[in-house]
């Protein structure tokens, strides 16, 4: 594909028609995984609100919130995280650079969970394209330090036709991974909580039970007495 790496680095040049990508789960019963990310894609659509903004969601959770109001749809992928491969980022990296160099959109957002421990995940939101070149691949910094740019064998821009395409296709395996991990790490975390939960409340239904139990005997028993006493 001719030109798809310089256009993959400056884009349309204009930026009012935005692709925003949202990752949640597929699943419920992972505390407030989705529910953050629902969040921050309101605060996204609220102060982008000036500008054409489509939706492509990364999971039921996050497609049944969009069906549910007014914003547009691109496109819907469910079941992702059942059995995750780098197929899956293949097949989203190569339908959204396809679709930005034909200047379907201007610029592309994702908005998902990274994650930092087995109990902590972060709500990301994140410029996929244009890429930054100086940026993502230390352009400025590698001219700084040499006095001037590479030469290269075959040219720079057929490199970049090859190379940019490749490393979008590797950003999305690795957002990919990145909310799957979140997702299991909040899952177990909100199933822990859970556990011991249920285990105050057995505690506690248990103890009232108890109690309730003895009640009942001792009323039965003075019940007893006081019948014998009655009869003597």
């Amino acid at each position: 594909k001719g030109g798809t790496g310089p256009k993959l680095l400056s884009g349309t040049g204009s930026d009012k028609v935005h692709l925003l990508i949202v990752a949640t789960g597929d699943r419920g019963l992972c505390g407030a995984f989705n529910t953050n990310i629902l969040r921050a894609v309101e605060r996204f659509l609220t102060e982008h609100s000036d500008k054409q903004i489509t939706v492509v969601p990364i999971g039921r959770k996050g497609r049944d919130y969009f069906r549910r109001r007014t914003w547009p749809i691109r496109q819907e992928w469910t079941g992702v995280f059942d059995k995750l491969s780098f197929e899956h980022a293949l097949d989203i990296g190569g339908d959204l650079t396809d679709n930005f160099v034909k200047g379907t959109f201007d610029e592309l957002y994702v908005v998902y969970n990274e994650f930092k421990s087995a109990i902590q995940q972060r709500v990301i939101v994140e410029k996929l394209f244009p890429v930054d070149a100086a940026a993502e691949f230390g352009t400025a910094q590698a001219e700084a330090t040499t006095g001037g740019s590479y030469l290269y064998e075959p040219d720079e821009a057929d490199l970049l036709n090859v190379l940019v395409p490749k490393h979008f296709q590797v950003q999305a395996y690795r957002i990919l991974l990145e909310s799957a991990a979140a997702e299991h790490g909040a899952r177990m975390a909100a199933m822990d909580g859970a556990t011991r939960n249920a285990g105050q409340l057995i505690k506690k239904v248990t103890l009232y039970y108890n109690k309730t139990r003895q009640a009942a005997i001792t009323k039965e028993l003075m019940d007893i007495v006081g019948g014998a006493e009655a009869l003597q």
